[in-house]
């Protein structure tokens, strides 16, 4: 089957509302947004119903066909990007946007996989509830995404990633059948747990269509504060003081170093310094609750006080209104965006057993400079569930295409201190193209044995997003 006959095809079975042949229009969607990534295809589906996408898929898998499913395209690793195949079918689901159902009572949502993150939030948030995955492409990103890749963010402390936020699913599996899992039960304790399957599996097992979602109470006040701190241990040494004292409220616990800080200013001068020295390092902390907002605060400025007494910090800044705690929340917010002006640089979503974060850090900067003295660190992430994105920028002078030639040497010295932190070398980015080669050297031969087990049962013709994970 050559590309003209599939496209005929494809027409034929679901109309040319839903299929996107023109090659300039093709082009969007075989680019990842860094640009990273550059595939082919030969036709774009846009479905309208799970029916619609249940007919693509089965008419690929009559004739052998890739299917690459695709969300908001705001992945970093490359896993909604089709590989060089001329004959890959992208398979968009921007289309299945309904928010089918919230439930107030039950506590419950249903939608389809093509929602905007941010647009869930705000439908919960009008009801009364909260959906808390949030992240920093949530107005861009898709829940069906969102799932593929099991996303995390800031809220992970308190919430759990999203596979803990899921009851059920709708999947359209690679032989085209619809596995109708979308249940809203809190207890179903009959066997296994098959939409776990498919969460994090980056659409190589089924495509997800449809999911029923857990939200919580609003958060009706915040108390935000950015601590000042001399070492990661002093950060460590502040998350047990804030579990201690104010355990189930602790909405995020950010971590970034005084590079990220010096860095952020340096490209966004209208951001005010937040203390009136540089630190080596600030820890942004964010309380919610459902009660008064005077108790909430009362809270955070005790546990910093007994912070403070027990010398975690050298300094304090608690926000007083919505405005100043959305100014600290930038600080951190804005890192990445301050890298991506920097100039190219070298990503690392790792994640560690907390109480290991100090050493890790320490370690890995060592073991870098040994070899690479004018590397440039900006280390930042979610220490409160022990995530962290360390990132490696060129040597200040160096060309931006300076890591083409040592950039695997300069991963394989941060991972290998990963794993000998007995650590994750993909914390919540997922594997995509990106890190196939790292699965394979720290899973071990039985993992990868069972993972391709499940593969092939679920997929025996290969044709779920071919390339990404396995």
């Amino acid at each position: 089957m050559n590309a003209n006959e599939l496209q005929q095809l494809l027409l034929d079975k679901l109309g040319a509302d839903c299929v996107v042949t023109a090659p300039s229009d093709l082009v969007a969607w075989t680019t990842d947004w860094r640009g990273m990534y550059h595939g082919q295809a030969a036709a774009v589906v846009r479905p309208r119903t799970t029916e619609d996408v249940a007919a693509c898929v089965a008419l690929c898998a009559a004739h052998g066909v890739p299917v690459v499913p695709r969300g908001g395209n705001t992945g970093l690793c490359g896993a909604a990007t089709p590989d060089q195949n001329p004959l890959n079918v992208v398979l968009s689901l921007d289309r299945m946007n309904a928010i089918v159902s919230v439930d107030p009572v039950a506590n419950t949502m249903v939608v389809q996989a093509g929602c905007i993150l941010g647009d869930l939030q705000r439908a919960a948030e009008e009801h009364g509830r909260l959906f808390p995955l949030s992240l920093a492409a949530e107005d861009s990103c898709q829940i069906g995404g969102n799932l593929a890749t099991n996303a995390g963010g800031v809220n992970v402390v308190r919430y759990g990633m999203v596979r803990d936020l899921v009851l059920g699913l709708e999947v359209v599996l690679p032989s085209g059948e619809i596995w109708n899992g979308l249940r809203t039960l809190r207890k179903d304790n009959t066997g296994y747990d098959l939409k776990q399957l498919f969460l994090g599996s980056e659409g190589t097992l089924g495509i997800i269509t449809a999911a029923a979602l857990r939200i919580f109470p609003a958060t009706k006040s915040r108390a935000v504060a950015l601590v000042a701190i001399d070492t990661p241990q002093h950060a460590l040494d502040l998350f047990s003081i804030m579990f201690e004292r104010c355990a189930g409220r602790i909405d995020a616990f950010e971590y970034f170093s005084g590079d990220c800080l010096e860095l952020v200013l340096g490209v966004t001068p209208s951001l005010r310094r937040p203390f009136a020295e540089p630190h080596a390092g600030y820890v942004l902390v964010e309380l919610g609750d459902s009660g008064e907002a005077e108790v909430l605060h009362e809270l955070l400025e005790n546990a910093l006080g007994d912070a403070l007494e027990r010398e975690c910090c050298s300094d304090v800044a608690v926000a007083s209104s919505l405005a100043q705690a959305c100014a600290l929340w930038q600080l951190r917010e804005d890192i990445s965006e301050a890298q991506r002006v920097d100039g190219p640089h070298l990503k690392h979503d790792v994640s560690l057993p907390i109480e290991r974060i100090p050493a890790f850090i320490e370690a890995a900067r060592q073991r870098l400079f040994a070899q690479f003295p004018d590397l440039r660190l900006f280390v930042f992430g979610h220490l409160g569930d022990g995530n962290l994105h360390y990132n490696v920028s060129r040597p200040r002078d160096a060309a931006p295409d300076y890591f083409t030639s040592c950039g695997d040497a300069v991963t394989d010295i941060i991972l290998d201190e990963v794993a000998r932190q007995d650590g994750s070398f993909s914390a919540e980015h997922g594997i995509g193209q990106l890190k196939r080669k790292h699965l394979r050297a720290y899973k071990s031969a039985l993992e990868i044995r069972m993972m391709e087990d499940l593969k092939r049962t679920f997929d025996p013709k290969g044709i779920m997003n071919p390339g990404k994970i396995l």
